[in-house]
Order: C-alpha cells, then sequence, then structure tokens
C-alpha cells in the first residue's frame, strides 16, 4: 500500500477535475480513503480504467465468493453497517438483495426477469403519466412564492414514477408514497415504520396480482416465474433504493447545474431540439452515484499498472472517471450541445453486466422534466444566495443537495 492514502474530502469529491487530479496523476492505482469512512481503497479515476475494470472478471461485488476467503481491509463492510443499522432483522433480506452485490449466474438469476420485465414498451408506455405528473406538480408550486424543487417535485416525481411502474393501485398511491418518503428520504424519525408497511403492502399485492394479472411489474415478474414472492418484495425495495433518491437527487442537481450556467440554460429553452443532447451531458456532469460498488480481486493481478492481491479492495470513482481530460474535452464545462460517441458516452449508469436497469427510465423522466420546467415555460430562479444552498453528506460517496428552493 502507498505511504500515504488521499483522505477524499466531500469538498474534494466536489471538485471531480482537481479533486481527484492527485490520484489521476499516479503511475498505477492509488489508495484512498472515502468521505465519512475509515478502510482505504484502490480508488479508480480514469475513465479506460474504470471500463476495464467494470467488465473485469476478476473483480468481483460478492465478497464472499473470493476462493479462499479474504482478511484484507473491506470498506464496504465498514459503509453497509452504517446503512442497516437499527433495521428490524426480519426486513435485512429486502435490503441485502441489491444486485450490485451479486455476480456471474447469481447476478444472471436475479437481473434476467427484472429486465425481461423491464421492457421497452414498458417505460415508453410510462411517458404520458410522467408528463401529466410533472405538470400537476409544476402548476401547484408555481402558485407560492418559493418551492422547494427537491423535496417538492423531484421525490415526489421520481416516486410516482416507480408506484406507477411497479403496479401500486392509484386508491393505494398516497399510502404507499408516504411509507417510501419516510424509509427512503424523510428525516429518519419512521424509518422502520415505512419498511414495514411496504414490506406488508408488496407481499399484499403481489398476492393479488397473481389473483389477478395487470399490465404491471409485478405481474409481469410473476407471469416470467424466475423470482421467488420474497426477491419480487426485494425488487420493490430495489426500485426505491435506486430509483427514486438518486433520480430525484440526480434531477436537483441537473437543474441547478443549469442555473449555474445560465448561458447553458438559455440554449436549451431556445434550442430545445438539444434536448437530446443535454441528458446524456447533465448526466455525465452530474454523475449522481458518484463511487460504484466495492470489487474484490479474486486472485493477485496486475490492473491498471498495479499488482493486486487476492481479496483487495477496489471501486471506481464514476464522477472522477466521467471528469477525466484525457476521455473529455473540457471536462469541468457544461455544454449541452456535447455529442458523445457511441453508446452513452459517459459511466452515470455504469458499464457491462451492472448496468443500470432503469437507464431509459432515467432518460425519460429527465427530458420530459427539462421540457416541461425549462423548456415550455420560463426556467425557474434561485430562492436564495447560491452560498446558502444547503448540501448533505452521505458515507462513501460525499456530497448532495438537501433542498432547492426556488421562484417558479
Amino acid at each position: 500500500m502507498d505511504a500515504t492514502p488521499l483522505q477524499l474530502t466531500p469538498e474534494l469529491v466536489e471538485d471531480p477535475v482537481r479533486g481527484y487530479a492527485d490520484l489521476r496523476s499516479r503511475a498505477g492505482l492509488g489508495h484512498a480513503v472515502l468521505p465519512g469512512l475509515d478502510t482505504p481503497v484502490r480508488l479508480i479515476t480514469r475513465y479506460e480504467d474504470a471500463r476495464a475494470a467494470l467488465i473485469e472478471p476478476r473483480l468481483i461485488r460478492d465478497r464472499s465468493a473470493v476462493p479462499g476467503g479474504s482478511d484484507m481491509p473491506d470498506p464496504q463492510a465498514e459503509l453497509l453497517a452504517q446503512g442497516i443499522e437499527g433495521f428490524p432483522e426480519e426486513y435485512l433480506q429486502y435490503l441485502s438483495g441489491h444486485l450490485a452485490l451479486f455476480d456471474g449466474d447469481e447476478h444472471t438469476r436475479r437481473r434476467n426477469p427484472l429486465t425481461r420485465a423491464f421492457t421497452a414498451r414498458r417505460v415508453s408506455a410510462l411517458r404520458p403519466f410522467v408528463e401529466r405528473a410533472a405538470r400537476e406538480l409544476i402548476a401547484g408550486l408555481a402558485e407560492r412564492e418559493q418551492a422547494d424543487l427537491l423535496g417538492e417535485f423531484a421525490y415526489p416525481l421520481s416516486t410516482a414514477v416507480i408506484c406507477e411502474l411497479v403496479g401500486v393501485d392509484a386508491a393505494d398511491q398516497d399510502r404507499v408514497c408516504e411509507w417510501i418518503r419516510d424509509f427512503a428520504y424523510g428525516d429518519g424519525s419512521r424509518i422502520t415504520e415505512g419498511l414495514a408497511g411496504i414490506v406488508e403492502y408488496t407481499r399484499d399485492l403481489v398476492a393479488r396480482r397473481r389473483a389477478e394479472p395487470t399490465d404491471d411489474l409485478v405481474s409481469a415478474l410473476l407471469a416470467d416465474g424466475g423470482m421467488s414472492d420474497d426477491e419480487i418484495v426485494t425488487v420493490f425495495f430495489l426500485l426505491i433504493n435506486t430509483g427514486i433518491t438518486p433520480p430525484a437527487l440526480f434531477l436537483a442537481h441537473g437543474l441547478l447545474a443549469l442555473l449555474d450556467h445560465p448561458e447553458q440554460l438559455r440554449r436549451l429553452h431556445d434550442e430545445p431540439e438539444l434536448l437530446a443532447r443535454a441528458v446524456p451531458e447533465l448526466l455525465r456532469y452530474v454523475t449522481l452515484v458518484r463511487i460504484g460498488a466495492t470489487l474484490y480481486a479474486t486472485e493477485d493481478f496486475e490492473f491498471a499498472g498495479s499488482p493486486l492481491r487476492k481479496g483487495e479492495a477496489v471501486t471506481v470513482a464514476l464522477f472522477g472517471a466521467n471528469h477525466d481530460p484525457t476521455a473529455f474535452e473540457g471536462p469541468e464545462r457544461l455544454d449541452v450541445s456535447r455529442e458523445f460517441g457511441r453508446g452513452d458516452g459517459h459511466l452515470a449508469f455504469g458499464h457491462g453486466p451492472h448496468y443500470c436497469i432503469g437507464a431509459a427510465l432515467g432518460r425519460l423522466v429527465t427530458g420530459v422534466v427539462l421540457d416541461e420546467l425549462l423548456v415550455r415555460r420560463q426556467a425557474p430562479a434561485l430562492a436564495v444566495d447560491r452560498a446558502d444552498v444547503r448540501f448533505g453528506h452521505w458515507p462513501g460517496d460525499g456530497f448532495h443537495l438537501l433542498s432547492l428552493p426556488v421562484r417558479l
């Protein structure tokens, strides 16, 4: 291990070009300590190295599958211990089934039914619902002197979309959305009540959809037959954890980025045909999931110019990779007309076997929001001084908005 692991503070993570410059300049892979943690990890910050790591079969997600086990330091264990502290034991199975933590055949078994159910047709069919929900939220907030685009727009919109996708009945959506808010993004005081409410409701929903299928995700998963009932409940939590908080925060951070670049905001408003380019550029520029899941070496081997030991922990700085000056011209510059090559051209949705299942839905929702909020009407304005916009910090991942007060 190099003598001085880089201590990544939230402030360093907030500056993806200069904050990672020291690690990028090293010949191999440097060691870093992620914000809020104590355990060092090999951190990949260069774009091409990151893409290679995400498809490297000798780097796996499940530490227990390292041949012979591992006694190497494990930042993921430290992070997970913080994340599940205080949860009732009977519900932990639904929180530990995250697809990001599985590899190979088990990952394929869990992912394939969801991939088959998450069709382009099903995602496309959500567009009218997303447009209607966004317009209704905007209309309500526009009547107010000030509104919070994170808490009162992005979170409710993301939650409503997931409820619609899964198949929560219209009469139940308000109640289920309350449980989701308590669990996923409330003040933490009712997190257990939210967790229990979601589990019991989803169990009941699975039973009802088995008896009377509809055109929703739960019915599709039951028809596929590749998942147990408990695994379908786990899918709902996967969608809550990955389909609500990260997209909501991305929308708020993306809108703030455009407010910080008024010339780009004006251009998008005047040239709505640029929406198709602006969405991937905002995904690259913001990269809400800034640090990827921890990977473990299954054997001793050399990667990106560094010898890795069996069981050693490696992770990808997705935010840093998406701002690598060798991969992007002027990566610190937001450019809504930026052209990308084949594929995404960025790593905001990951790469390889663990590529985000909800990427198409994320692109759809982002496009709708930019259209409804910035193109079809005058853009909102910050209701506070830029220096007074409040940020919080997550262990292992750095900074995120706490609110985005605007005038509509």
